[in-house]
């Protein structure tokens, strides 16, 4: 039987002008659907995962179209709560060379930010579950939301389910002294946890010296110190960093660390030119949790975990379209790129 998986958080409508184009040169928009614990719930279901993905959407048409998309690649929606008025959306703008790519939300109100507590019965939830997962996005939403995460953390914990947390702070959402309350309050229940570059230091304070994000520098030995001052802090089981060195908006250098008691992991380094890079941190999680899960050792899991994100920047959408397979050959050694006939 497969490894039941539960997720939680916001998907939302997303809203992206054609290739490269600007927002005020778009005459149309294409329609997707993502956001960050679904795109890890479809990312877990490719690999074969029993993923279930917990939200809240509106009855009407629009909320049914996000959960078909969640359905069209293996997600179980059950336990998915109906209601409210609208779906969150997001507007992209890709960028290209030294653009960078702009991000608009307009989701204030959605159907999952008008949560109960009430929506989510966590107990029956989390019956078989091994794993959970959320984001920093999802507490910043509201008050609310942020309780409803908590539940989740105490109802997870209570039934042995290991819990991971992406910080993915958004400074659009919530300022840094709110992230660093809440957070610190979820982070006693979290197991493993999953950072970039900046969100220790943006959500924590916890900086790595000589690192500079604008210029991409990175410092490895500053990593492994960020990395033990998140797990004396909070007690983590694992603390995994991805290390993105931008050289522009389509080039970039990728690899992460992984850092397992008072042992650091590095991965490989990928040259990345980027179709789209909305989800990579994602499908970093999903590979890390998938890994996890399998019981790899920890140089292989932070390899599987970096080869798939590599691979979501090549796939246009915010879900990582690929397959265990596909991700296990990058891993082990084939980037070539070549045509596989």
């Amino acid at each position: 039987m497969a490894k039941k998986v539960i997720t939680f958080g916001e998907i939302m409508l997303r809203l992206a002008p054609n290739g490269y184009y600007r927002f005020v040169q778009a005459d149309e928009f294409g329609a997707t659907y993502g956001g960050g614990e679904a795109n890890v719930a479809v990312s877990l279901a490719n690999y074969g995962f029993d993923a279930k993905f917990v939200t809240k959407l509106p009855t009407h048409e629009i909320g049914q179209c996000a959960v078909n998309s969640l359905r069209k690649y293996g997600v179980d929606t059950s336990y998915i709560t109906r209601g409210g008025d609208r779906v969150g959306i997001y507007f992209l703008e890709k960028g290209a060379s030294q653009r960078p790519s702009k991000v608009i939300y307009d989701r204030a109100g959605s159907s999952i930010a008008t949560a109960s507590r009430d929506d989510f019965n966590w107990d029956e939830i989390f019956d078989g579950a091994e794993w959970f997962h959320f984001t920093g996005i999802t507490p910043a939403l509201n008050d609310d939301v942020a309780a409803i995460c908590l539940d989740a953390c105490k109802a997870a914990k209570a039934k042995g389910v290991t819990i991971s947390c992406d910080l993915n702070y958004r400074n659009k959402l919530w300022s840094k002294e709110k992230a660093g309350k809440v957070m610190a309050e979820l982070c006693q229940y979290v197991d493993v946890c999953i950072a970039n570059e900046e969100d220790a230091s943006d959500v924590f304070g916890i900086k790595s010296s000589g690192t500079d994000v604008t210029t991409g520098k990175l410092n490895h030995e500053g990593y492994k110190d960020v990395a033990k001052q998140l797990t004396d802090r909070f007690g983590f089981k694992q603390v995994a960093i991805t290390l993105r060195e931008s050289i522009s908006a389509n080039d970039n250098l990728w690899s992460a660390m992984l850092y397992v008691d008072g042992e650091s992991y590095f991965s490989k380094k990928y040259s990345m030119h980027i179709v789209d890079r909305v989800g990579g941190g994602d499908s970093f999680g999903g590979g890390l949790i998938c890994a996890s899960l399998n019981g790899y050792d920890p140089q292989a899991t932070i390899e599987f975990a970096v080869a798939a994100s590599c691979l979501k920047h090549s796939v246009e959408g915010d879900f990582n379209m690929v397959s265990m397979d596909e991700v296990l050959k990058l891993a082990q050694g084939d980037g070539s790129g070549r045509v596989q006939r």
